[in-house]
């Protein structure tokens, strides 16, 4: 079969899909239809803004749907219509059996994970935040539970003392559009050999999930040791970002602080854990029971995000 032959149905919402789309679709794949969210109203004015991959999809003139249900049997019926061979889903949400089995090769879907690690919706933010050295991107075929499918392609990429989740999206991204084409390609020349999952999972290893990340996931809190901090903050920027109630000597109260970049000090002290300890004007850290967090870029309620430096300028007194 010829990959202008293969009839795909692409279904995602944010920008870690788009690379993956547009890899299809300016490799020359046949691209029937894009499956992405309903248009949402965002900021003060509510003004409707397009889910990234409709932006894409439309500079494109692709055929695109956006059900609220993905029950609802007008969609399904639509679906159907586009006598898709094959459906690819990279970020989207659960799909149902009667979505995932409609193809007669099936669906694959592009995770940002080593699976069998961290299943769920925040794969790369749990895995900075957990200090590992290491990730990766697979693809897999879909079945009942959610990421748990055979997997079909695993590719694996270094997690640097530098990076956060941002710089470890953007490489992941690219990374996970080169194997969609890739597991495609598998796909159209019959060459897939799926692994289950269950072969890939050590004796004794436990698994570590990546759950939704709420606001109240992202607080800072004091009784870490500095290591642990650092990395939680890495893994959170530069969204949703970890956040956090301080008290700077200078200020009569205290402000809910945005943390973007630190580094971690360790070092023996008597300080209290979460004591802000300004040094100068050009350095804040936090005090942590095994050193220091040091800050190095915020954003403090009303303000724009800045290096400590220009925040400590600011402060008066």
């Amino acid at each position: 079969m010829k990959k202008e032959d293969l009839r795909i149905v692409f279904m995602g919402t944010p920008e870690f899909a788009v690379e993956s789309l547009k890899g299809l679709v300016e490799g020359g794949y046949n691209v029937v239809g894009v499956i992405t969210m309903p248009d949402k109203p965002a900021g003060r004015g509510h003004k409707i803004r397009f889910s990234a991959v409709k932006e894409y999809a439309l500079s494109q003139n692709l055929n695109i749907l956006q059900p609220g249900n993905l029950k609802d049997e007008a969609f399904l019926a639509e679906l159907r219509s586009l006598n898709a061979d094959l459906q690819v889903v990279v970020a989207f949400r659960m799909l149902p059996e009667v979505v995932w089995s409609m193809p007669k090769h099936g669906t694959f879907n592009l995770h940002a994970s080593l699976l069998p690690q961290y299943r769920g919706a925040a794969p790369i933010n749990w895995a900075v935040i957990n200090g590992e050295k290491e990730t990766g991107a697979t693809t897999f075929f879909l079945q009942h539970e959610i990421d748990t499918g055979e997997i079909i392609l695993q590719r694996r990429i270094t997690i640097n003392d530098d990076d956060n989740v941002g710089t470890i999206h953007d490489k992941l991204m690219i990374l996970g559009a080169e194997m969609v084409t890739e597991t495609v390609d598998l796909i159209i020349n019959d060459k897939v050999s799926a692994i289950s999952q269950e072969k890939l999972i050590v004796k004794g290893e436990a698994l570590k999930p990546a759950p939704k990340i709420f606001k109240e996931t992202c607080e800072l809190k004091m009784d870490m040791d500095v290591e642990s901090a650092h990395n939680f903050v890495r893994g959170l920027s530069p969204y949703p970002a970890a956040w956090a109630d301080v008290k700077f000597p200078q200020l009569p109260e205290k402000i809910t602080l945005k943390i973007f970049e630190t580094r971690p000090e360790k070092q023996n002290h008597s300080h209290p854990e979460g004591e802000i300890i300004i040094e100068g004007k050009k350095s804040a850290k936090i005090a942590l029971r095994d050193g220091f967090l040091v800050l190095k870029e915020i954003q403090a309620p009303g303000k724009r995000r800045m290096r400590i430096v220009d925040f400590l300028n600011g402060l008066q007194g």
